[in-house]
């Protein structure tokens, strides 16, 4: 591990690679030779030009997509999102439908539902979010407008294992936690969007991936700010744009291709994620998963212990070893440990070994 660095478990902001990061402080007081930082630069020269452009086509390179689809930076985060989708797409008396599987997904239909254009499709709430509901679970209104669904739950520790089914209906989904961690047939979805604090860089902006023909006709009795075709006619820069977040998420998507891409990043994360779920399952139910195990998250690994007062020990014991951030979120308590891309399998093994030696001595 690099001197003064701990293994970050944080959900969010998250861990990001160290060689990113490194990279960023490196160029940080002048940027491309511009005797500038990248925070002082103007977004209308052409050395942050070239950054800009240079991480939607990585982006889109990473996810198969072609010219159809287009690459927008928006600012406020997923949550901004939960709002401007009713309000872009849900029109002319149609409905968005959601599929409630946690709290954002939730956040985002009562989002809908002020603007009086919110269903629910499917929820797994009463199952305490334990699960995904599966495709026959779902069910369309005849006057869906869209289906809305979040890939990865981070407060519970589930994720998507497959892509729903929606005949005609465009399918939209909130993929702040999983995105750019696995392949997937991203041609299904009409807009992906992602708050990339959790997995791509800083807070601060929002990553939309989206079908052009999708955003074409955005309605014109909404603010300008909150219409997509506003950032795809003007190349997200409208007006200033979060251009350091840009500039790092542009970073981390060159460094996936560096490392191989989706299906490399899908192998290694399926991989730590396995070493904990191992380790829940044969402890005898002394860490007990809270997800079902069809709806496990590579990305979040939630888990309980026998007692509240054993959970906040084995937070402060792991506190001691340099590994940080794994109490779990305010609302459901428990622990959680994020391990995004940038987590290395030794930081994960370093977690895992910890688990076996404190069951061992409690």
């Amino acid at each position: 591990m690099e001197a003064n660095r701990v293994y970050n478990f944080n959900p969010g902001p998250a861990t990001m690679p160290l060689e990113v990061l490194k990279e960023t402080q490196k160029e940080f007081l002048n940027f491309d030779n511009s005797g500038m930082s990248i925070i002082e630069i103007s977004h209308r020269s052409k050395e942050y030009e070239q950054v800009h452009n240079q991480a939607k086509a990585d982006i889109k390179e990473l996810m198969g997509l072609g010219d159809d689809y287009d690459v927008l930076f928006i600012q406020g985060g997923a949550s901004t999102e939960f709002a401007m989708v009713p309000m872009n797409f849900a029109l002319n008396g149609k409905k968005g439908n959601y599929v409630l599987s946690g709290s954002f997904s939730t956040k985002a239909f009562k989002e809908a539902e002020i603007q009086g254009v919110g269903a629910i499709a499917a929820s797994s709430k009463e199952n305490d979010f334990r699960n995904i509901p599966k495709q026959s679970d779902i069910k369309l209104g005849d006057d869906a407008a869209y289906l809305h669904i979040c890939y990865n739950n981070t407060i519970y520790g589930t994720e998507y294992h497959y892509i729903p089914e929606t005949s005609s209906i465009p399918l939209i989904a909130d993929m702040s936690s999983d995105m750019l961690s696995r392949p997937l047939d991203f041609n299904k979805f009409s807009l992906i969007y992602a708050g990339v604090q959790k997995n791509l860089g800083p807070a601060g902006v929002a990553l939309v991936v989206v079908k052009k023909s999708f955003i074409e006709n955005s309605p014109e009795n909404i603010p300008t700010m909150f219409r997509y075709n506003t950032y795809s006619k003007k190349n997200s820069l409208y007006n200033t744009p979060p251009a350091f977040g840009i500039y790092f998420v542009g970073k981390v998507a060159a460094w996936i291709k560096k490392q191989g891409g989706l299906s490399v990043m899908a192998e290694k994360n399926a991989k730590k994620a396995a070493l904990l779920y191992d380790i829940i399952d044969n402890s005898n139910n002394f860490y007990r998963g809270h997800a079902e195990k069809d709806s496990r998250s590579f990305m979040n690994v939630t888990f309980r212990l026998p007692s509240e007062e054993l959970e906040a020990k084995f937070i402060a014991k792991a506190k001691e070893k340099q590994l940080c951030g794994i109490k779990g979120h305010r609302s459901v308590g428990g622990l959680r440990a994020s391990i995004y891309n940038a987590m290395p399998y030794e930081g994960v093994k370093c977690l895992a070994d910890f688990m076996v030696e404190f069951q061992k001595n409690n």
